[in-house]
């Protein structure tokens, strides 16, 4: 439910604990995932969500590439992450749930992570270009 400026105040939910691939209830449909993190256990990161840095798939076809500039290509969040990720290798990659592929960046510290996106698990433009 929201409030009426619309923030959320309340979750109505069940969990499913006894669920997971191959098991008896495998095949239940379900409206939504939520997947968390203890935020008591869990360790702090700045996670940098690259994007495309166009708005359209051929940016210098009307002659003037800067008009197409996604001004959206970064977003920087900080996340709660499992604790595990203090031990991340530079060389590793990590599936964030739900977000896509990252690895650790060059000014990562094990007091201050730093994850970038290098791809997110749906890319429509990717797609069509394998129809293509």
């Amino acid at each position: 439910m929201k409030d009426t400026r619309g923030n959320v105040i309340e979750l109505r939910c069940t969990a499913a604990l006894d669920s997971k691939t191959g098991g008896a209830t495998a095949g239940r449909k379900v409206k939504g995932t939520i997947h968390w993190v203890m935020a008591a256990h869990s360790v702090p990161a700045e996670v940098r969500l690259y994007d495309r840095l166009f708005t359209v798939p051929e940016p210098d076809a009307e002659g003037d590439f800067k008009r197409h500039l996604n001004p959206h290509s970064l977003e920087v969040v900080t996340a709660r992450c499992e604790p595990s990720l203090k031990e991340a290798k530079p060389e590793a990659r990590y599936q964030f749930e739900r977000l896509g592929y990252f690895t650790l960046d060059k000014d990562s510290a094990p007091e201050r992570l730093v994850f970038n996106r290098t791809i997110t698990l749906r890319d429509t433009w990717a797609k069509e270009a394998l129809k293509s």
